[in-house]
């Protein structure tokens, strides 16, 4: 499905009962809709289910560039109105984390329970802030699956597997622009720290055993500071743990929806 949000035409999937509770994926970077797929698969039984494409990812169109991080935060309410959502529990897996966790700081009583996967509250710091500008270089200078071939090893922890497949196959079908836009959106995005002992609301924080670019000890640190929150490792699984080991993955998500769709 397609809908015009904010100037740009955005894929979307809407799954489940009409009726059900909301439940928005949101997909990382550089990835698409397709990531949350056995996801989707596992809530909506339950659950309304909305996926998408972020702008400039997918099938999902970009718009004048420079976008900041705010404008994928603004997306996420923009087709949460055209849809009719008032209300959502949101999860977000590393780039989708930071735009759920803007989000939140924006408009917390659109947002019923959170979901923060394989992600960070804290802006990049300068050494953080120097790789995005390498990888823009990258992108422009050596195109998409130069750039692609130097990420993938930080994602999984096996790299020959359907999970590498899937994921090479979103990467590698990126649009540059959206790619060089996200990495700037990110090198500039705000630090929600301070944020996260305003959360009230339930919060699951999930992150892969293996995942080297948000290790185990930084999410139970994000997990710390929200007091209604809970922390889960997913075993054998790297950055994309929704990705890597689904069946456990579902198993924590699916258990914490329930029972914070059950306070409400």
């Amino acid at each position: 499905m397609q809908a015009k949000i904010n100037g740009i035409t955005m894929r979307f999937d809407l799954a489940g009962k009409a009726q059900a509770p909301v439940v928005i994926l949101v997909h990382g970077f550089p990835f698409d809709l397709s990531l949350w797929k056995a996801q989707v698969a596992a809530l909506k039984k339950d659950f309304r289910v909305l996926s998408y494409d972020l702008r400039g990812m997918g099938k999902s169109g970009l718009g004048p560039v420079p976008q900041p991080l705010e404008a994928y935060v603004d997306d996420l309410f923009a087709l949460m109105d055209h849809l009719g959502l008032k209300q959502a529990a949101a999860a977000g897996l590393s780039m989708g984390g930071y735009i759920v966790l803007r989000a939140m700081q924006r408009e917390p009583s659109r947002f019923w329970a959170l979901a923060l996967c394989d992600t960070r509250a804290d802006a990049d710091s300068d050494e953080g802030r120097l790789k995005r500008a390498a990888g823009i270089k990258a992108v422009r200078e050596k195109g998409m699956a130069a750039f692609v071939k130097g990420m993938l090893p930080n994602l999984l922890c096996k790299q020959k597997s359907p999970a590498a497949t899937a994921l090479l196959k979103m990467m590698l079908s990126s649009n540059a622009d959206g790619v060089a836009n996200a990495l700037a959106a990110m090198a500039a995005r705000t630090d929600s720290t301070a944020s996260l002992k305003d959360i009230k609301i339930p919060a699951l924080v999930v992150t892969g055993d293996q995942d080297a670019l948000m290790p185990p000890l930084i999410a139970k640190g994000l997990a710390s500071k929200i007091k209604a929150s809970q922390f889960v490792e997913i075993p054998d699984a790297g950055h994309v743990s929704n990705l890597e080991n689904p069946v456990a993955f579902n198993k924590a998500f699916l258990a914490f929806l329930r029972k914070a769709a059950s306070r409400t």
